[in-house]
């Protein structure tokens, strides 16, 4: 009797659908300081609206779905909306503040293009 002693590698570990940048990683731990009771998380999603079909929305969450992607960041749980992931795949999420405005920016491999105001995406 022979025994088989071959070991499978280890499976990759699969990258976060979203690389969060360390100013939006600070964020989200303000975002989480200040949570309303009962929140675990902020989370992205890309609902339906916008000229140009798909919008940017992040907003606390109060109970984690299984269908969404998890991310953990110092601050606080980062949660991706299970249906969105497809549209966010390999984007980079920004927290930028100057003079005039303060606000999530992303830069989104998979967007062919933006209304003329950036508040909205088509892929």
């Amino acid at each position: 009797m022979t025994t088989d002693t071959t070991t499978r590698p280890k499976p990759r570990q699969r990258p976060a659908a979203v690389i969060l940048t360390p100013s939006a990683e600070a964020r989200v731990a303000k975002l989480m300081a200040s949570a309303p009771e009962g929140a675990i998380g902020v989370k992205l999603s890309t609902p339906r609206r916008g000229c140009s079909g798909l919008a940017y929305s992040v907003d606390y969450v109060s109970e984690a779905n299984p269908m969404d992607e998890r991310i953990e960041t110092p601050g606080g749980t980062f949660f991706i909306d299970g249906g969105s992931v497809l549209y966010l795949i390999g984007s980079t999420m920004d927290w930028q503040e100057d003079d005039f405005t303060a606000g999530f920016v992303f830069q989104n491999p998979n967007a062919k293009g933006s209304c003329g105001c950036g508040e909205s995406f088509t892929v």
